[in-house]
């Protein structure tokens, strides 16, 4: 029996093949990934049966809940898809999350300004004038 069988590989620890080690991150199993799945495609259902089926009179309601969802989505996939957690990668997950959400906001407040605006400015036409239209 030679003095080496308890040690590791020198080279292993050199070439980063220890495998365990300071990966706190858990790879997906096939149940994570289905739940993150079965999750995204209620996560999209809901907001399609909204809209489609006028379930909420109110466009500006309908529209906050589908921001919501889609905001709700986005964690979902952050979580199971690329899983992401605060104790992983030294707390790098945690900066992207926190960069994720900063420009989820910024996107969507952003848009909806725009389109307020838009719609605010707009020219007001008579359904006479919008016949006339080229």
């Amino acid at each position: 029996m030679s003095s080496n069988a308890n040690h590791s590989h020198p080279s292993a620890d050199a070439h980063g093949h220890d495998h365990h080690g300071g990966h706190e991150a858990a790879h997906g199993t096939f149940k994570s990934y289905m739940t993150g799945f079965v999750l995204s495609v209620i996560l999209t259902a809901i907001p399609f049966w909204l809209v489609m089926a006028k379930v909420i009179p109110d466009p500006a309601v309908t529209g906050v809940i589908v921001m919501i969802l889609g905001a709700i989505q986005i964690v979902v996939h952050m979580i199971y898809f690329l899983h992401m957690n605060t104790r992983s990668e030294g707390g790098w997950n945690m900066m992207a999350l926190i960069f994720t959400i900063v420009i989820v906001i910024i996107a969507l407040s952003g848009s909806l300004w725009v389109m307020h605006h838009l719609n605010a400015n707009m020219m007001p036409m008579s359904p006479e004038m919008m016949r006339n239209m080229p």
